[in-house]
């Protein structure tokens, strides 16, 4: 456990790493004895910085929902970050590689609350009365920490690895069996990975379910307007310059970001 002026000074570090774009040394290697609850302290100190500089919280981000990468990272539930309207991207301009540390991108099928959902006791029925429409995702993530050595410390303290978001137009969930989905992600090359929505949880409502449960822990709801990403259907993949990249999802459509 982390004394305060040890979460001030690492989240301080964090900021600095994306404002000028310079990856830092692992948390857990700098700060022994760091822990989750620790990150998410120094989660949330960014994000209030970010805030008070004029950012809104537009909605959250699952991070490790798939068994292959909790086994990774030795654990046995998800992680969480916050969206900001800041990071929002626009599917018709380009996206500049400069202006992060080492970009990758994540396919995921988003929920667009249309009501609030419940805190404690969030079910995937909750879930999905609650979604005005799902909607294909392309997540932009991003580590502020050196070659992507992030523990599971590091990348909740980084906001989960969050850089990025751009959704398309989408549909009602009820029309869908979300489970399903088909997601293919190309490039110029050609398919760059596949998958299928059930990878998250065996079920992406599940994994906003579960998001919404753990973020009332801490007094914080999930609202209407708000967009869930609950997660990547595929492996993530490295951005290039002058390359753009579509998911393509069953049912759901494309969404597409090009990047110089």
């Amino acid at each position: 456990m982390l004394n305060d002026r040890h979460r001030r000074e690492a989240a301080a570090l964090l900021y600095a790493a994306q404002q000028q774009r310079s990856p830092v040394r692992p948390l857990t290697e700098l700060y022994e004895g760091i822990g989750a609850q620790d990150a998410y302290e120094i989660q949330l100190l960014n994000i209030r910085r970010h805030c008070a500089e004029g950012a809104a919280v537009t909605g959250h981000k699952v991070g490790l929902s798939s068994p292959v990468m909790q086994a990774m990272m030795g654990v046995d539930e998800p992680d969480y970050g916050h969206l900001l309207d800041t990071m929002e991207l626009r599917r018709d301009t380009p996206v500049p590689v400069a202006a992060y540390c080492a970009p990758r991108i994540e396919v995921e099928v988003g929920f667009v609350l249309g009501a609030d959902l419940p805190g404690e006791g969030c079910t995937e029925a909750d879930v999905l009365a609650a979604t005005e429409r799902v909607v294909p995702a392309l997540e932009l993530i991003d580590s502020r920490v050196a070659d992507w050595r992030i523990s599971l410390a590091d990348t909740i303290a980084d906001n989960a690895s969050s850089a990025g978001y751009a959704i398309g137009e989408g549909r009602d969930p009820r029309e869908l069996d979300l489970k399903s989905v088909e997601a293919r992600l190309t490039g110029p090359d050609g398919t760059l990975a596949t998958g299928r929505a059930d990878a998250v949880l065996g079920d992406p409502a599940t994994a906003v379910a579960w998001l919404a449960r753990t973020v009332a822990r801490f007094g914080v709801p999930l609202r209407k307007g708000h967009l869930v990403l609950p997660g990547s259907c595929t492996r993530a993949v490295d951005v290039a310059a002058g390359r753009t990249y579509t998911a393509d999802f069953t049912g759901l459509g494309p969404v597409s970001l090009s990047f110089c």
